[in-house]
């Protein structure tokens, strides 16, 4: 059974830093892109970043570049997504992500290329 565990979201004030991580179990990620998204109470699922099944490129939404970086260790099945310098607009459930298909970087940031998803884990900034 493949799954994706998110962990490391949590309360910080504005201009904090937070770590997340995602961890994936039941199939191996080295050949997929892996993506985070973020959804806030009444908005849509939205696209924070991702990174190329060989660490590079990776992408950013506009309102997190310089921000935000995201990683993976493809030897242990898992991809960080590093938060700097949070507002309190980051508040969200954060979602980890793995493309339906490997090697396939077309839509990186777009929802319906991802087949696999986490549960979430909260993210809240205070300001």
């Amino acid at each position: 059974q493949v799954q994706l565990v998110e962990s490391g979201g949590g309360l910080v004030q504005a201009g904090g830093s937070l770590r997340l991580s995602c961890a994936a179990s039941g199939r191996t990620f080295s050949n997929y892109v892996m993506g985070w998204f973020r959804q806030a109470p009444g908005k849509e699922r939205e696209f924070v970043s991702a990174i190329n099944w060989s660490g590079r490129p990776t992408y950013y939404a506009d309102s997190v570049k310089g921000r935000f970086t995201i990683s993976r260790d493809n030897a242990k099945n898992t991809c960080n997504l590093q938060m700097a310098t949070l507002k309190p607009e980051d508040t969200a459930v954060y979602y980890c992500a793995a493309a339906r298909t490997p090697y396939t970087a077309a839509g990186s940031t777009t929802k319906t290329s991802y087949g696999y998803w986490g549960q979430g884990t909260q993210v809240i900034v205070s300001s």
